[in-house]
């Protein structure tokens, strides 16, 4: 059975226009997933990458454009210049995980709810209510957001660290089991055909 381990952040633009197709492409395939979300800024700075306010603004422009393209293309609402963005992304990234490991929802839906909240609802993802309504939404119990924050706090530092390790500089980023290693919610079909065998 195949395995991906999948790096992600909450505040991603693109981690949001993936929506839930990496699960369509795991569910084809009997796949498992594990689901990791990171500190993207770190990964960035540890890198070779910068935050998005500080790079050229050639590169700023073209990310503009490439949302905007990407989103009509999915046909996703998106703003692309959300109220609460960037945000603390630990909060629900801890919720993620403690959800991971203590409840039984949907967590490729609470993973989706979080970046649409930013992306789409202009949501602030680092509050207390709108965590819980994230959860419930997903079919968790809203209150595994306050459940072992000090083990959901170390867990999400070891992913960080482990991304990096991994070769992860940008999200989402997906790796097989056998270290293929895809970036970016575009290469979702190379993700089913590697698992297809064809690539």
């Amino acid at each position: 059975m195949a395995h991906i381990t999948y790096f992600f952040a909450t505040i991603s633009p693109f981690t949001y226009l993936a929506g839930t197709r990496m699960e369509a492409v795991v569910q084809k395939h009997g796949a498992t997933v594990e689901y990791r979300p990171m500190d993207l800024m770190t990964v960035f700075g540890r890198t070779g990458g910068v935050p998005p306010k500080d790079r050229h603004i050639n590169r700023i422009e073209m990310r503009a454009q490439e949302l905007q393209r990407e989103a009509k293309k999915l046909q996703m609402p998106m703003n692309f210049k959300p109220s609460f963005f960037p945000v603390n992304m630990a909060p629900s990234s801890y919720a993620i995980i403690s959800a991971a490991r203590h409840g039984d929802g949907d967590l490729g839906a609470l993973a989706h709810g979080f970046t649409r909240a930013v992306w789409a609802e202009e949501k602030d993802i680092s509050q207390p209510d709108v965590i819980a309504d994230c959860l419930k939404a997903a079919g968790f119990d809203p209150s595994l957001a306050d459940k072992d924050m000090i083990g959901s706090a170390e867990q999400y530092a070891k992913n960080t660290e482990d991304a990096i390790f991994a070769g992860v500089f940008g999200a989402p980023f997906y790796i097989t089991d056998t270290d293929q290693r895809l970036w970016g919610q575009d290469r979702l079909g190379d993700l089913d055909l590697v698992l297809s065998g064809a690539l």
